[in-house]
C-alpha cells in the first residue's frame, strides 16, 4: 500500500492531518443526523418511508467500504484522501433538494458510499502515521472522530433553532470541508518514515481467518453502540418509568464517556498493551451494564451505560489497529472487511434486540451487548503481535 506523500513532512504534521479527517468525518456525519428530521417534514415522509432512505444510506456505506480496501491498497491513501473527503462533504448537500424519496434514497445512496470510502482511507492512512509514530495513537483518531460528531450535531442543532433549512446547514459544513481538506492533505507522512521493522509483527492468526475474527470483535463492540443509541433511552422511559429528560441522559453518558475513554486510550495502550486493554474494555462493559439492568434503576441504567461507552471506547481502534498492521500491504483491504463486518453490528444489533424484546422484553433483551463484550474480553488475545510473513503478496489473477 503507498504511504501518505511528501517526504519532508514531519510524522506530527502528519498525525494532525488524520486528526482533521476524522474531525470533518464526524462533523458530517453529525450535521446529517441532527437534519434528518428536518429532511422527513420537507418531504412529508412517514417512519416507514424515511427507513427506507436511511437504509440505502447504510447500502451505500457498504459499498463504499468494500471498493475502498482494493483502492487504498493499489493507490495509498495519499492520493484517495483529498477527493474522497471532498466528495463527502459535497454529497452532504445533495439530500437536501431532494424532490421525493426515490431521489432522496439514490442521494443517500451516493452519499453513503462516499462516506464509507473515506472511512476506510482515513482509518489506513491513521495505521501509518501510528507505524511512523512506533507508539499508540489510534484512539486519539476515535477521540477526535467523536469530538467531530459533537460538533456536527451541534452545528446542526444551532442551524435548526435558527430556523435556518437543511440546505443552508449543509452547505455551510460543505464549506468547511472545502477549505480544511486542502490544508489536511499538504501535511503527508513520506514512505521513508514508516520504519521497515513496524511492518514485520501484526496479531496473530495472520490472513484472511484472522481479519475475520477481529471484524467479528468489532461487530460484537458495534452491537453495543447501536443498542446505546437506539435503546438506551427507551429503555429508562418505558422499562424504568423515567421522564423523557431523564432518559436521554442515558445516551448522553454512553457518548460522553466513550468520547474520554478515547482520549485516554492510548495512555492506557502504552501502560497495558492492547490485550489486556481490550481485555478491561469488555469486562468493564459487560459489567457495567449488566450490574445497571440487574439493578432496574434509572439512575443505575445512566451508569451502566456510561460504563458500556467508556468500556468500548479503546476497543475498536485497538482492532483497527491490529488489522492495519497484519498485512501492511494488504492493510486497506483488511481494515475495509473489519469495518464492514462493525457496521454490520451497529445496523443489525438493534434490530435484533427490538426482535428479542418482543419474546423476553428489553430489559433481558440488553443483555446480548453485555455477553458479547464479555466475549470480546475473552477473545482479546487475538489482539497480540506476532511475527507474519513480510513476502510481497502473490499477484491476482488477471481478469478478461
Amino acid at each position: 500500500m503507498t504511504s501518505l506523500l511528501h517526504d519532508h513532512v514531519p510524522p506530527h504534521r502528519a498525525r494532525l492531518a488524520v486528526c482533521l479527517l476524522f474531525g470533518l468525518y464526524g462533523v458530517i456525519l453529525g450535521t446529517w443526523t441532527a437534519r434528518i428530521p428536518a429532511i422527513k417534514q420537507g418531504l412529508a415522509l412517514s417512519d416507514g418511508a424515511l427507513s427506507l432512505g436511511l437504509l440505502a444510506f447504510a447500502a451505500g456505506a457498504i459499498i463504499g467500504m468494500q471498493a475502498a480496501g482494493r483502492l487504498v491498497d493499489r493507490y495509498g491513501t495519499g492520493r484517495l484522501l483529498l477527493p474522497v473527503v471532498l466528495a463527502d462533504g459535497l454529497l452532504l448537500v445533495s439530500p437536501a433538494f431532494a424532490p421525493n424519496l426515490t431521489v432522496l434514497a439514490g442521494c443517500l445512496l451516493a452519499f453513503g458510499t462516499a462516506h464509507g470510502l473515506l472511512n476506510i482511507a482515513m482509518n489506513a492512512a491513521a495505521v501509518e502515521v501510528q507505524r511512523a509514530w512506533q507508539a499508540p495513537i489510534m484512539s486519539s483518531f476515535h477521540a477526535v472522530y467523536s469530538i467531530g460528531g459533537f460538533l456536527g450535531a451541534a452545528m446542526g442543532g444551532l442551524f435548526a433553532y435558527a430556523e435556518l433549512g437543511a440546505t443552508t446547514t449543509f452547505l455551510a459544513v460543505a464549506a468547511v470541508v472545502a477549505v480544511t481538506a486542502p490544508v489536511a492533505a499538504r501535511w503527508r507522512l513520506a514512505p521513508s518514515a514508516v520504519p521497515a521493522a513496524a511492518a514485520a509483527t501484526g496479531p496473530g492468526g495472520g490472513g484472511l481467518p484472522g481479519v475475520t475474527f477481529l471484524g467479528v470483535l468489532v461487530f460484537c463492540c458495534l452491537v453495543g453502540e447501536g443498542a446505546a443509541a437506539d435503546w438506551s433511552s427507551v429503555y429508562l422511559r418505558d422499562s424504568l418509568g423515567s421522564t423523557p429528560g431523564f432518559a436521554a441522559a442515558a445516551y448522553a453518558a454512553f457518548s460522553i464517556m466513550m468520547m474520554a475513554g478515547r482520549l485516554v486510550g492510548d495512555r492506557l495502550t502504552a501502560a497495558l498493551g492492547p490485550v489486556r486493554l481490550v481485555r478491561c474494555s469488555g469486562v468493564l462493559a459487560a459489567v457495567g451494564l449488566g450490574t445497571a439492568l440487574l439493578v432496574g434503576h434509572p439512575v443505575a441504567g445512566v451508569a451502566g451505560f456510561g460504563l458500556l461507552g467508556a468500556g468500548l471506547a479503546c476497543i475498536a481502534p485497538q482492532v483497527f489497529s491490529a488489522a492495519g498492521s497484519q498485512d501492511p500491504a494488504r492493510a486497506g483491504q483488511a481494515i475495509a472487511r473489519v469495518a464492514s463486518m462493525g457496521f454490520l453490528g451497529f445496523v443489525v444489533g438493534p434490530l435484533v434486540i427490538g426482535a428479542l424484546a418482543e419474546v423476553v422484553e428489553l430489559p433481558a433483551a440488553l443483555a446480548v451487548p453485555a455477553v458479547l463484550a464479555l466475549f470480546v474480553a475473552g477473545a482479546a488475545t487475538a489482539l497480540r503481535p506476532r511475527p507474519v510473513s513480510t513476502a510481497a503478496p502473490e499477484p491476482e489473477p488477471a481478469t478478461t
